[in-house]
């Protein structure tokens, strides 16, 4: 049936041809119309879009309190098990005394590297601190004494994790390999029996 059907006649509209310009009017025209000044105005527009493109303020603070909040209890979690760890009862108003004066650092901590953590140079220095950090706890609790522990090891523990967690993947891995490395070249343990 298909086949036996004609294909209708498409009308033939006559289609005029584009005018044509010479050149030299052409540039008449722009430089009456100014369209070249407009042109080189638009690298300023260009910036303010790039501005609009970063987080305002308001959403920097929310984005860093999202993170400040579990990253506190944890330091808080580390600072009550390191004393039970160590069989000595928590002194509440120590806990309070050391959180008190830690959270506003681990605030300003968190809110500027997760401003800059899009920067190589940011990302290199989180990469050395998450190394050392990860090096320096895992020091502490094969070597060091139970009050030099309980000290250290909360802030140490905290900076380790925020560290890996602003790290992108690959950096954040390799820092993980290197102190796993680390420990097996000198032959200390993560595990206790």
């Amino acid at each position: 049936m298909a086949k036996g059907r004609k294909a209708a006649k498409q009308p033939e509209i006559p289609l005029k041809r584009p005018i044509d310009i010479p050149e030299d009017e052409q540039w008449r025209i722009i430089r009456e119309t100014g369209i070249l000044n407009k042109a080189a105005s638009q690298p300023a527009a260009k910036e303010s879009s790039e501005q609009d493109d970063e987080f305002p303020l308001a959403e920097e603070i929310f984005i860093a309190t999202t993170l400040f909040i579990p990253l506190a209890f944890f330091l808080l979690l580390m600072h009550i098990l390191i004393h039970f760890q160590y069989r000595q009862e928590p002194k509440w108003g120590d806990i309070v005394g050391r959180m008190l004066s830690g959270a506003p650092i681990l605030a300003a901590f968190v809110f500027y590297t997760n401003r800059h953590k899009g920067s190589r140079r940011t990302q290199f220095m989180l990469w050395v601190l998450a190394l050392a950090a990860g090096i320096r706890l895992i020091y502490l609790v094969n070597y060091g004494n139970w009050l030099m522990n309980i000290q250290q090891c909360p802030p140490i523990a905290t900076v380790w994790v925020l560290t890996i967690i602003q790290l992108e993947l690959g950096p954040a891995v390799t820092s993980l390999v290197g102190v796993g490395l680390w420990v097996w070249w000198s032959g200390m343990q993560i595990l206790f029996k």
